[in-house]
């Protein structure tokens, strides 16, 4: 039985900045789903991005891996494929909870999970790519280098799956999406005053951007072609192919 998030239900202390630390690591499942619309989606459609886009021997990134749930969809989407899967997170909890929660039942594509920084991570010989709500918490200023960075590791025909919260240009179409995420996480059992404080906590933490800002990114990288494939309220994921 997973653990609940009840992080933000209390107002005795000062709100303090959103960091992944050990009681997020602890709750992260639960938060997470309750939290971003179309979640289960987006990690489970990974097994069929990985069947149709990993390249036998190259390697697979997972940058901002959190507890590893993309990597063991895609490695449960490999068949007989061959290669690595490279799973990267800033969080020394998450890493720790990852090495001791996951089984490693498929040898063949061992999940090797690394404590780092992706800004300073090497992508080589990669066929695929996930940023899973990663690029919202990099500063603004570094993005562009970190898509660069993940185009030219890519082998041609690689693909970068960027799945991001976003804002929109139009203010009725942000306040109907926000509010739409809102409610949504009020039906999963999240109190006013824990939206709120926890709205408060990612300020200036988790920066969001629009779709069209991503994909003049992701075109300026020298991407040939990109596509939003899920979309679910103001969380939107695309694919980037080279």
């Amino acid at each position: 039985m997973r653990n609940r998030d009840t992080l933000y239900r209390s107002d005795d202390e000062p709100i303090k900045p959103f960091e992944f630390n050990q009681r997020v690591a602890e709750v992260f499942p639960d938060m997470i789903e309750r939290s971003v619309p179309g979640y289960p989606l987006t990690i489970a459609m990974l097994s069929v991005i990985a069947d149709e886009y990993v390249q036998e021997n190259s390697n697979i990134y997972d940058l901002g891996c959190s507890l590893g749930a993309a990597g063991v969809a895609i490695q449960q989407g490999l068949k007989d494929k061959k290669c690595k899967i490279i799973a990267i997170d800033s969080s020394k909890a998450m890493i720790e909870a990852c090495d001791k929660n996951l089984p490693q039942d498929n040898q063949r594509n061992k999940i090797i999970f690394e404590l780092g920084d992706v800004l300073k991570t090497k992508i080589e010989n990669a066929s695929v790519v996930v940023m899973n709500f990663t690029l919202q918490f990099i500063p603004v200023a570094q993005r562009q280098l970190l898509i660069d960075k993940i185009y030219h590791g890519l082998l041609p025909g690689g693909v970068l799956v960027l799945s991001e919260k976003i804002v929109f240009d139009d203010n009725v179409e942000n306040s109907v999406m926000n509010k739409l995420h809102h409610h949504m996480k009020e039906l999963n059992g999240y109190e006013q005053l824990e939206i709120a404080n926890k709205r408060d906590a990612l300020e200036k933490v988790l920066i969001p951007e629009t779709l069209e800002e991503h994909q003049r990114r992701i075109s300026n990288a020298g991407f040939l072609q990109s596509f939003v494939w899920l979309k679910c309220f103001n969380f939107s994921s695309l694919i980037a192919i080279k």
